[in-house]
């Protein structure tokens, strides 16, 4: 039963995945982040303290997925492009 259950378990994360991967992204720290992008993202989410980027291709140029959490600590993110256009926000 154990067995079975374990298989399950590992058959699902493999179709469903286990989140959002960033393997092709490249890190960015916060502070490099362009200040229109971040400011972008800090308008649409106010009140989340943001502490991680990710910079990827997107639409024909450079995106920044940047991510924090909340007071409460829900993590939200903003996808935004360099110039400070909001893409998508989670």
């Amino acid at each position: 039963m154990r067995r079975t259950s374990i298989l399950a378990a590992t058959l699902l994360g493999s179709v469903f995945g286990c989140g959002e991967s960033h393997e092709h992204d490249e890190v960015v720290p916060i502070d490099q982040v362009p200040p229109a992008a971040l400011k972008a993202a800090r308008e649409k989410l106010p009140g989340v303290k943001f502490d991680t980027a990710w910079k990827e291709k997107k639409e024909g140029g450079d995106a920044y997925e940047i991510r924090g959490k909340t007071k409460e600590g829900k993590v939200q993110d903003a996808k935004v492009t360099a110039d400070g256009k909001v893409l998508e926000v989670d």
